[in-house]
């Protein structure tokens, strides 16, 4: 299961999760972890913490945060999301969505590292990805592309294990 922020203006016109720029950028880097889009459209439930295009930046740069009460409001759904869906690896994009999983740390205390978390009764193990946005310039530093490429090794080795992006025949005969 990923959990992004919010959908975007483009998620919205198009009416799928990362439809836009960073879209393309996040399906992108999970290519690099060895699963093309249209893979990981079928196998991996895509959420976020809130339901609703939050509007422009102020600054005109990317989106604006949704706000603590807009998260709040939202987050029963995703609670449910996660009581339905149950997964077994939790891919957190982003600031907003790490630190609803996460304790609030630097990103570079967080990218690159596999981290596990209880998970309603079972556990998780949580992949946190950066924001793929242009407007996130965090991926840009040399050392934090390298903590992203961790990420991705990660990513694909948990792919692997779960049998994702594998047909599903295939997946049934060696599970």
């Amino acid at each position: 299961m990923l959990v992004g922020q919010a959908p975007g203006k483009s998620e919205i016109e198009d009416r799928r999760a990362f439809a836009g720029r960073a879209g393309r950028t996040l399906f992108r880097w999970l290519e690099r972890a060895g699963l093309d889009e249209p893979s990981f459209r079928r196998d991996v439930y895509i959420a976020a913490i809130t339901r609703c295009y939050p509007g422009p930046s102020p600054s005109g740069r990317g989106d604006r945060v949704p706000s603590p009460q807009e998260q709040a409001h939202c987050a029963p759904w995703l609670d449910a999301e996660l009581d339905l869906i149950r997964p077994a690896l939790l891919i957190p994009v982003g600031r907003l969505a790490i630190d609803r999983f996460l304790e609030n740390e630097p990103l570079d205390r967080l990218i690159g590292r596999v981290h596990t978390a209880p998970g309603r009764g079972r556990r998780v193990d949580l992949i946190p990805l950066p924001h793929p946005s242009g407007a996130s310039s965090w991926v840009n530093l040399p050392a934090n592309r390298a903590l992203l490429d961790q990420a991705l090794d990660h990513l694909r080795q948990a792919f692997v294990r779960l049998g994702v992006g594998r047909s599903r025949a295939v997946a049934r005969q060696t599970a």
